[in-house]
């Protein structure tokens, strides 16, 4: 049984703004071999435009400052297909993806930014679900579960990692609003 590590991190819960509305930031939990952090926020847009935009214009609202070379996004909706980024003749897959559930569901496998370097990887959940009452609003949550080792633990990284996927859930939305 994995012994979970309580802290003050893991129920750290961020409220980051974006043009007039808020990215929900939570640190879920942190463990030996992992950690899962989960963001959310609504958009005022209908599932079938907030989808178009999150597999079609990634590179258009994924943050380049969290990039290897401010290149190039793109986004292959089917299983076996690359979240990649490209700059001239460099390239580097982000994350593989997974799981293809159109309207509803984008996984992605891998490790993000620095932690692939690290030997880390996890899965990456874009649940996308409209609203009962309003069609022309989206949730979107953002669950990111990484596993792996890590000298030092997750303690210190699951917030990092938490916070920079508030900033990439944000720039969906501020492209979308």
């Amino acid at each position: 049984m994995r012994k979970l590590i309580r802290s003050c991190c893991i129920s750290l819960t961020l409220c980051v703004p974006f043009t007039n509305s808020w990215v929900r930031a939570e640190v879920l939990y942190t463990a030996d071999a992992g950690f899962a952090v989960e963001n959310k926020v609504q958009i005022q847009q209908s599932v079938d435009v907030v989808w178009q935009a999150l597999v079609n214009d990634v590179d258009a609202w994924w943050p380049k400052d969290h990039s290897w070379w401010a290149g190039t996004f793109s986004i292959d909706p089917h299983a076996g297909g690359c979240f990649c980024e490209r700059s001239g003749e460099r390239s580097v897959q982000h994350m593989a993806i997974s799981m293809v559930d159109p309207g509803k569901l984008l996984r992605m496998t891998g490790g993000l930014g620095p932690l692939q370097g690290l030997g880390l990887s996890g899965a990456l959940d874009w649940q996308i679900v409209p609203d009962e009452a309003d069609p022309q609003l989206t949730e979107v949550t953002l669950t990111y579960r990484v596993n792996g080792y890590t000298p030092g633990g997750f303690g210190q990284l699951a917030p990092v990692v938490d916070q920079v996927q508030g900033l990439q859930l944000g720039g969906l939305k501020s492209y979308l609003d």
